[in-house]
């Protein structure tokens, strides 16, 4: 990987500049430094952590920098800072939560402090291209649902492994469908609640997919009811289609999704899709190559729309190798989620690797024109502090629960062969 990225910032320099510019090997050195310093922290600390997540991450985090140095260095700098305050995240992780079931005591207290950032927003949000998603602070912009996302799913673990019997059992029929008390639909209509008010307040449809989701796949795998899973996402449809009818801005990005050629949009609200969908076609199947294509015509190319650069620069072969590394990194996340031997390990892994699979699906499912675009940020890969940040200490959180799982069936192992 590391060599990749070293290719990779070549290529660029000998494409833009025509030369090699000894200075901006500092960017993939520093990189590649800061991943051998996690590697070591681990086979130190978490010496039996999964093998895979870590190098998958970090070859995502490597095309990210290269492709971030490839459109604007100066962002390039500001990501290598936040690549470090990141790191150092992780690191803090691994030292003080390896008794990952101390947030079990505080379930309460983490779920009030989501809804409480996800509230911020909604008061004293900044809006950005047209969301209401960050708050700032001082020249910092935050955003505080990639801290709150976090949160949310540790308080959904810590209530349905003590809830998840209760969830289960089924005692009324409605339609002809086996449902628990109405009290137990409480979280449910909560979530599609605080979904809908994402919408209006927020203006982003993408954030209060991305929350919805998490909390229906929480659900289901704590109760195994298909009947959640098809009455959740009913209620999540309802509350969309009343939106449409009420705000425009959401009527806004469903007509650019559905008519993104629409001449008289095509230079204004469906621009941005326009250009991503242009992008990827002049990619073809091994792409432009780095530093040849033009991204920049894209607006927030180096957050929402890098997978679109990816996809012009380095073609549908670029882009599946992207594809594919998420899909590495879900399954091992799901392997984690598996081998727990604690309902709440098994619950707070699954929840973990379903936000990086469903903000991935959202975000390159929305610059692919698969469902509408939304303003979130691509995992490891997009430009942002809050963004890397949240992803660092959901990787960490990961790899605690590995560790955890190995050590505690290899103990038991050698228990029973005592016996």
């Amino acid at each position: 990987m590391t060599v990749l990225m070293l290719v990779g910032f070549v290529s660029v320099e000998l494409a833009v500049n025509g030369k090699i510019v000894p200075s901006s090997f500092l960017y993939p050195c520093a990189v590649a430094g800061i991943f051998l310093v996690l590697h070591i922290t681990l086979r130190v600390l978490l010496p039996r952590a999964d093998s895979l997540l870590l190098p998958i991450s970090a070859g995502l985090t490597f095309i990210g920098m290269v492709m971030i140095y490839r459109l604007d260095t100066g962002l390039a700098t500001e990501q290598l800072i936040w690549i470090t305050v990141a790191a150092a995240s992780f690191v803090l992780v691994v030292l003080f939560l390896r008794n990952y079931e101390l947030l079990m005591q505080y379930k309460y207290t983490l779920g009030v402090a989501a809804l409480l950032l996800l509230a911020s927003t909604m008061i004293l949000g900044t809006e950005v291209n047209g969301a209401r998603l960050w708050l700032r602070i001082g020249p910092l912009n935050f955003q505080p649902s990639e801290i709150a996302k976090i949160l949310l799913v540790i308080f959904l673990a810590a209530f349905f492994a003590e809830k998840h019997e209760l969830l289960s059992v089924s005692t009324h029929r409605v339609l002809g469908v086996k449902v628990p008390e109405l009290k137990f639909f409480g979280p449910l209509l909560l979530m599609w609640g605080v979904s809908v008010l994402m919408m209006i307040f927020q203006k982003d449809l993408g954030s209060s997919l991305l929350f919805f989701g998490i909390f229906i796949c929480m659900l289901y795998a704590a109760t195994t009811r298909k009947s959640y899973v098809f009455v959740g996402l009913a209620l999540f449809l309802l509350g969309a289609y009343l939106c449409y009818l009420s705000f425009g801005h959401v009527q806004v990005r469903v007509e650019t999704w559905l008519h993104p050629f629409n001449p008289t949009t095509i230079e204004a609200e469906s621009y941005q899709i326009t250009q991503s969908l242009f992008a990827l076609s002049s990619g073809g199947i091994s792409g432009c190559g780095l530093g040849l294509g033009q991204p920049n015509f894209i607006p927030s190319v180096t957050t929402d729309f890098i997978f679109s650069a990816v996809g012009e620069e380095l073609g549908l072969l670029g882009a599946v190798s992207v594809v594919v590394m998420y899909i590495l990194f879900v399954a091992r996340g799901i392997k984690v989620a598996l081998v727990q031997r604690d309902d709440f390990g098994k619950l707070l892994a699954f929840g973990l690797v379903s936000i990086i699979a469903i903000q991935s699906f959202i975000i390159m499912g929305g610059v692919t024109r698969l469902i509408p675009l939304t303003g979130i940020t691509l995992p490891f890969m997009s430009y942002g502090g809050s963004s890397l940040l949240a992803n660092f200490i959901l990787l960490a959180l990961l790899l605690v629960l590995s560790h955890r799982a190995a050590t505690t069936n290899v103990a038991r192992i050698k228990e029973g062969s005592r016996r």
